[in-house]
């Protein structure tokens, strides 16, 4: 049984897309970010950077003690390796996934994470700041098109690299991009968001307990954070 500390948001839709696509019997432990939920001791003891996703193994495949495991490319690469599924064998491949991988981790996550704050979150909105990330946001989309040229997945093969960025390209109205100026990447998105794990892993956000609670007070929990608040 997979224990995943979970909210709707982009890096959360990854990890229950994943567990669907699998057929992994998983249960989800909500952790409202607006309202402070991943500060609490019992979820810092195995999240540190108080940050969701995060999940626990309590079978995992040594036989030994749950494994617990925090930030979403760590748990897409350990539900990969511990399922035998969407991560390849061969070297050339895996390193082909991975690369992706940490290319949604390092690239277009923080960066379309900045357009949506600065866009519709930050209380002062800054023209610099807003080009700077809606531009960023179309030049990754920009690589993503382009990888996806005569590929129907990033990696050929359906992989954790589609589940990583997928989730993503989402609110694209809302990071201002028009996926008709990216066909390659409109064919995929739409693929995607036709699979039968896309559709039940978005099904389970989608919860009444999810419901979004951002106010002012909720965004100064979601973006306040220092040193001396988060810990």
């Amino acid at each position: 049984m997979i224990e995943l500390y979970y909210w709707p948001t982009p890096n959360g839709h990854k990890i229950t897309m994943f567990l669907e696509e699998a057929g992994l019997d998983y249960e989800i432990h909500p952790v409202n970010i607006s309202a402070g939920d991943q500060f609490k001791p019992e979820f810092l003891a195995f999240s540190p950077n108080n940050r969701m996703p995060a999940i626990i193994d309590r079978a995992p495949t040594d036989g030994g003690d749950a494994i617990s495991v925090f930030e979403s490319g760590a748990i897409l690469q350990y539900l990969a390796e511990k399922t035998g599924k969407f991560l390849p064998d061969d070297i050339r491949g895996r390193t082909t996934v991975m690369e992706w991988l940490f290319w949604q981790m390092g690239g277009l996550g923080p960066m379309l994470g900045q357009n949506h704050h600065f866009g519709t979150y930050a209380p002062e909105k800054i023209p610099y700041a807003i080009n700077r990330y809606v531009n960023e946001t179309n030049r990754l989309y920009g690589v993503l098109n382009k990888r996806l040229e005569g590929r129907d997945f990033i990696a050929d093969d359906y992989s954790i690299a589609d589940m990583a960025c997928y989730p993503w390209i989402v609110p694209h109205e809302r990071q201002q991009q028009n996926l008709d100026d990216f066909p390659n990447l409109k064919r995929w998105f739409t693929a995607i968001g036709e699979r039968k794990g896309t559709i039940d892993a978005y099904a389970k956000g989608k919860a009444d307990h999810f419901t979004p609670t951002v106010t002012e007070e909720s965004k100064k929990i979601l973006f306040g954070q220092t040193a001396k608040t988060g810990n």
